[in-house]
């Protein structure tokens, strides 16, 4: 690749650097609700499912109001079942609408509520973190990593965290996999959007240009 790595970054941030919280409207902060809701969103992109369904269910989640560990635990469920209907989320619905309650249940009686005694219980650990993460009916180790790819964004102390899936991307666009050498090409505060920036690319059909345009 004749760009520089700088260069590369730079087209990939520009075409697809938007984090998956912010495109389900998710306005993340080191608060319970918004926290609650990307543990929401990364429950909904660990079905097989495609990505713009489970982003779009997770709008409907919070359009009705289940932003909260308590009000989804209460969430009656036929309502919770349409509502991933709606955004098409059918294969899935009935199973996944009960996971989101019980992780609901889960949030409230393991954490109070608060996913940042989640962060506290991990003590800086990000892998204690995953797997604390993954004892959420629903959520696997792919799950795990879009919380934390994300969650980065307002937890400095998850930085860097570039799975499999972002170096992939990287080695698409000849930049280098090895996660030290990449971060050392973005600002700390950026790392979020280019890890989801990397796993957009790693997922553009193969003919497709990933800096195209």
């Amino acid at each position: 690749m004749d760009r520089s790595a700088a260069d590369v970054v730079r087209r990939v941030l520009d075409r697809h650097g938007r984090t998956f919280a912010d495109e389900a409207g998710i306005a993340l902060a080191d608060e319970p609700a918004p926290l609650f809701q990307l543990l929401v969103l990364a429950q909904l992109l660990s079905a097989r499912i495609a990505t713009g369904i489970a982003i779009a269910a997770a709008r409907e989640v919070s359009a009705a109001g289940w932003t909260t560990p308590q009000r989804l635990r209460d969430a009656p469920r036929p309502r919770l079942v349409a509502a991933l209907g709606r955004a098409g989320y059918r294969r899935y619905d009935e199973r996944t609408a009960t996971q989101l309650r019980e992780m609901g249940a889960l949030v409230l009686d393991r954490y109070g509520g608060d996913l940042r005694r989640l962060a506290g219980e991990a003590a800086g650990d990000v892998e204690r973190a995953a797997r604390l993460i993954q004892e959420v009916k629903g959520i696997g180790p792919t799950g795990a990593a879009v919380f934390l790819r994300e969650v980065q964004q307002v937890w400095a102390w998850v930085r860097p965290y570039l799975d499999e899936r972002a170096r992939a991307g990287a080695n698409r666009v000849g930049l280098p996999d090895d996660r030290e050498l990449l971060v050392e090409l973005v600002d700390p505060g950026d790392l979020a959007r280019l890890a989801a920036a990397l796993v957009r690319v790693s997922r553009l059909p193969s003919a497709q240009d990933p800096l195209d345009g």
